[in-house]
């Protein structure tokens, strides 16, 4: 089973090792770290490298694939034709086509998520319905046929835990659970807008927007609307509409 876990520069780290973690226990698990070309790729925080172990074209068919999400990276991904174009095509072939986080909004870029419910992290959940899909705010995980979307950074660890209970049966899933020792007890009830108070959500929000908003990014977000807006006028020319 080839499991290809993308990464591409400002990635959020744990979006991609969490579900790693477990998925790389499956039987005759084959990881894949995919991007524009082998070597290393720097984390969103500037100082945490993951390595590119095949590029895209080496990996035409894999079995699961997965997008991890980023902080200040993520339009910069939506707007990347290699990666959204790769996507498409394995997405044809897959067994399962997932994401963590914001890697649902690159899901959405590629037009996989057109018409799909969805999740992604709490803060961009409006995100969603900007790239076709129908936003699940409170949701975990979300499956739409072979389609799974995780919410934000932390909920990859679940999502890879699922993924081994379909593919490999519970047994199997609570054997990797227990050997990683997977037993969140957390220190404190903040880990979503519901538990936390109005002060810290305030202060979280103002943490994502200070990560995400840059120069760069608002050119991609530019450049995704544009597209968008040119394929909805051909596709309404197409039809007479």
């Amino acid at each position: 089973m080839q499991i290809a876990i993308v990464l591409y520069p400002g990635l959020t780290a744990l979006d991609a090792i969490g579900p790693y973690e477990v998925l790389r226990f499956l039987p005759e698990a084959e990881v894949r770290f995919v991007g524009a070309e082998p070597g290393p790729v720097v984390a969103d925080s500037g100082v945490l490298f993951l390595g590119v172990t095949h590029d895209y074209a080496e990996t035409p068919r894999p079995d699961i694939v997965l997008v991890p999400g980023s902080g200040p990276r993520t339009a910069t991904a939506m707007a990347d034709r290699q990666l959204t174009g790769w996507l498409r095509q394995v997405h044809e072939t897959t067994a399962w086509t997932t994401s963590v986080c914001s890697g649902a909004l690159i899901l959405g870029a590629a037009g996989i998520l057109d018409g799909q419910p969805a999740t992604t992290h709490w803060n961009v959940q409006r995100g969603l319905a900007a790239v076709g899909a129908r936003p699940q705010p409170g949701k975990r995980i979300v499956r739409s046929g072979k389609i799974v979307t995780a919410a934000g950074v932390s909920a990859g660890i679940d999502l890879g835990l699922w993924l081994a209970g379909e593919i490999a049966g519970r047994e199997h899933a609570e054997t990797i659970q227990l050997y990683i020792e997977y037993d969140p007890r957390p220190p404190f009830a903040a880990g979503h807008p519901e538990q936390a108070s109005k002060a810290v959500l305030d202060r979280a929000t103002r943490l994502g927007r200070k990560i995400a908003v840059n120069r760069t990014e608002a050119r991609a977000i530019a450049t995704i609307a544009w597209r968008r807006t040119i394929a909805a006028f051909r596709g309404r020319a197409a039809t007479g509409r």
